[in-house]
């Protein structure tokens, strides 16, 4: 029996069987491999990662695109730092407010073998006339860009590779320059029981810059350990206290698999040691 055995942590791992290989390549910037799990349906690994799989990746991008997009209430320009996959990318456009969505992913490969091995991730979003899709590293292009956003959505890989950079100060600071007044911006923090300095370092950034900053949190399957965290920062703090009234118009008839108004509500009631990992009382 085939299995594949994630390299993410020193001392544990999960293992997942592999009933076939739709592809595996090392790509310009990373090795990825799609494979199908019986359990998991298609799953994506990049440099012995799992990064998406079929049948738990709907918590991961409703959570990371509803939750900013509706606290928010009027996004029209948003920007998505990865993402290759298409899932955030989908969820974007469900929104009818937004008019146009900037993508920006480093590996190419990335994008083409998820349209053509994870179709089910995209739905054809990659053929939407809002999408502007740059193949670019995400730290140039806002460091670069005049275009300035009411939602950045950085769905970053683990900070190892390619992803490493988008966790620095100097990234932060440069995603703050490209928000609108008023924007959010919201990132992936990986799993905070397994990974604290992920958290901490974002924090200490988050903090530093923006007057409105807290963590939410939504436990997927695959990203094992525990609840995965994300990062919203705002310099209006009336969005992260959005009435549940106020949700519930603007969800309207979204259609949603995770994602509730009071789901959106719940998720930034914290545990206690993850509020000490981010320095904020109870």
């Amino acid at each position: 029996m085939t299995t594949f055995k994630e390299t993410l942590y020193d001392g544990y791992a999960q293992e997942l069987v592999i009933e076939e290989v739709y592809f595996e390549h090392r790509t310009d910037h990373q090795h990825l491999a799609i494979f199908r799990n019986p359990l998991f349906g298609r799953v994506m690994a990049l440099d012995g990662i799992v990064q998406t799989t079929e049948r738990d990746e709907f918590i991961y991008h409703e959570m990371l695109t509803h939750v900013p997009l509706l606290a928010h209430g009027e996004v029209s320009h948003v920007l998505i730092i990865g993402g290759g996959d298409g899932g955030m990318l989908r969820e974007v456009l469900k929104h009818d407010t937004v008019t146009d969505v900037t993508q920006v992913e480093i590996d190419a490969a990335v994008v083409e073998m998820s349209c053509e091995y994870l179709p089910n991730h995209s739905q054809g979003a990659y053929d939407d006339a809002r999408l502007n899709l740059v193949i670019d590293d995400g730290c140039h292009y806002v460091e670069t860009t005049s275009s300035r956003f009411d939602v950045i959505i950085i769905d970053s890989t683990d900070p190892i590779g390619p992803g490493e950079q988008l966790f620095t100060t100097v990234f932060h600071q440069a995603c703050k320059r490209c928000l609108k007044p008023s924007g959010v911006l919201v990132t992936q923090n990986g799993v905070v029981f397994m990974q604290e300095d992920e958290i901490r370092q974002t924090a200490a950034n988050l903090s530093a810059m923006y007057s409105d900053w807290h963590f939410y949190g939504a436990a997927v399957p695959t990203y094992v350990g525990g609840i995965m965290v994300f990062g919203f920062a705002t310099d209006d703090p009336t969005l992260r206290q959005t009435s549940l009234e106020t949700l519930v118009k603007r969800f309207g008839k979204l259609a949603t698999r995770y994602y509730t108004p009071a789901v959106h509500q719940a998720a930034f009631a914290l545990p206690r040691y993850v509020l000490d990992a981010i320095g904020k009382p109870i």
